[in-house]
């Protein structure tokens, strides 16, 4: 009796034994899973960064990502769109498989076609492994029900269906490869700016199906702003830039003796950049060095020194306007006053013939989010004739620029 008994307590002993070796093998292997998608959230939300995705998405004036942006287009506006995990005015309802055919084809869920205001041309780009980690990271965030408003665009361009003839034309809808014989550097960097930075679709001239031209990284407007050239050419590009001014220009939107991104870069820098590892900014670097010169696009600006030379009558009253309304923050020399987030001397936008980017910058104003706060300037549009903003872009061009620019008054209406 004593046996049996015995026996049947080893036997139950063994039981529990197993048992709880059983449970405490599950609890581990439930903590390994929660701490791999917790480190796979992680990435994906550098990758968000990487991607810029922020800069079009974010609500306007806010940081939420329902979306409600428009871009104004020769032919109609379209608005970004929801991308919290809202399941319905946002992405919640998309599986891996839609997600990466949306990512790469430029096809939603339910067969949509999106328009390539979606750089799902460069995000083809991008491997399932990251592309599925940006959608875990966008995943975890708060679903926010908040759906964009209605595309506006004339016919037939708000026929959704012809984007499969402009896919065929323009979507090279293929994976990275890195390069043989090149460095793991410049195969890291040249993913980080064609996939998902994207750079090319704003800095790279559009055909007339609106794909990208051959001339890659020649610079290019895009809705009123001048993305300027980024290839090694050293009098239209960024062959005279050093690999120090490039790492600070794109790590905090400001670089020693070229001035300030403003803008759609300021936007890109906040959002994206400013997130980014140094080894990945000096891969960007690397990568960009490489860029074949295309003469292209307005004249860099060659040195801080200002232009000494008569003035006509319109730059005599823009100096009298500066010196009233600018020169506290810029100073009267152009290097800003106690940041070079205000500097003027060297940028590139001064010595633009058009002037694009310093007039955007007077009418909407500008700001960047860095490390020591957000640094801004306001528009002028309500404080300024237009008279007088004319008056005072056309002395700052010529100025600090060397250009002789006679800005119209009527750019600065409506």
């Amino acid at each position: 009796m004593m046996f049996r008994l015995k026996d049947w307590m080893t036997g139950v002993a063994s039981v529990l034994g197993c048992v709880f070796y059983c449970a405490a093998f599950a609890q581990g292997n439930a903590s390994d899973a929660h701490s791999a998608g917790a480190e796979r959230i992680k990435q994906g939300e550098y990758l968000f960064r990487a991607a810029d995705c922020a800069a079009c998405h974010a609500e306007p004036g806010g940081t939420k990502l329902t979306g409600g942006r428009a871009f104004t287009l020769p032919f109609g506006s379209i608005f970004a769109v929801n991308i919290t995990p809202d399941k319905k005015t946002g992405i919640g309802d998309y599986t891996d498989e839609e997600w990466l055919k949306m990512l790469r084809s430029g096809v939603g869920r339910g067969g949509k076609h999106l328009y390539p205001v979606m750089p799902y041309t460069a995000y083809t780009l991008m491997s399932d492994e990251d592309a599925l980690a940006i959608k875990a990271y966008l995943f975890s965030l708060h679903p926010e029900h908040a759906a964009p408003p209605r595309n506006q665009l004339s016919f037939p361009f708000n026929q959704r269906w012809s984007m499969i003839f402009w896919n065929w034309l323009n979507n090279p809808d293929k994976r990275f490869k890195p390069v043989s014989g090149k460095s793991a550097e410049w195969n890291r960097g040249a993913y980080l700016t064609e996939a998902l930075g994207h750079c090319s679709q704003c800095h790279t001239p559009r055909t007339l199906t609106y794909g990208l031209s051959s001339k890659a990284y020649a610079g290019t407007v895009q809705m009123g702003w001048r993305a300027y050239n980024l290839t090694s050419d050293p009098n239209h590009g960024l062959g005279g830039w050093t690999d120090e001014q490039l790492k600070s220009y794109l790590a905090t939107g400001k670089a020693s003796g070229k001035g300030p991104a403003s803008g759609p870069m300021a936007e890109a820098v906040e959002h994206g950049l400013r997130y980014m590892t140094p080894e990945d900014i000096t891969a960007i670097v690397v990568y960009l060095r490489s860029l074949a010169p295309i003469a292209e696009g307005p004249v860099v600006q060659s040195s801080l020194k200002v232009q000494d030379k008569t003035q006509t009558e319109t730059e005599s009253r823009g100096q009298m306007l500066f010196v009233q309304a600018c020169a506290g923050c810029h100073l009267p020399d152009g290097r800003g006053r106690q940041s070079e987030w205000a500097a003027l001397a060297g940028a590139h936008s001064l010595s633009d013939p058009e002037a694009l980017n310093l007039i955007q910058v007077l009418r909407e104003g500008t700001s960047l989010e860095t490390a020591q706060g957000r640094v801004f300037m306001p528009g002028f549009t309500k404080t300024y004739t237009a008279e007088e903003l004319a008056a005072i872009a056309t002395y700052v061009t010529a100025h600090f620029g060397g250009s002789n620019v006679a800005v119209k008054p009527s750019v600065f209406k409506n």
